[in-house]
């Protein structure tokens, strides 16, 4: 049986690149506001739309599913990354 290769066996597969701290910490603030925004953002326009009869129409369905996902990646993934912005590298394993 052929054996498993990875990411060890093969040098500079994915090269690092030094960055300052100031980076992690900007880029961790803006994803924080971006998660923050696109939850409640999101929320208001599901929210809307629930309590609404004149919104729910068929077109505005593709709007609440547009929301809906982007609520949900919202608050899976911007903490996550805001996480990993803090700690200026990924803390998550290898199955994260």
């Amino acid at each position: 049986a052929p054996q498993k290769m990875t990411v060890q066996d093969v040098p500079r597969a994915f090269p690092t690149v030094d960055v300052p701290d100031h980076a992690h910490y900007t880029i961790g603030v803006v994803i924080l506001m971006v998660g923050i925004t696109g939850t409640l953002g999101n929320f208001l326009v599901f929210y809307a739309f629930c309590r609404s009869r004149s919104l729910q129409t068929p077109a505005n369905t593709l709007i609440i599913n547009l929301a809906i996902s982007d609520f949900l990646m919202s608050i899976t993934q911007s903490p996550v990354f805001f996480t990993s912005s803090l700690y200026k590298h990924w803390i998550f394993g290898e199955k994260g």
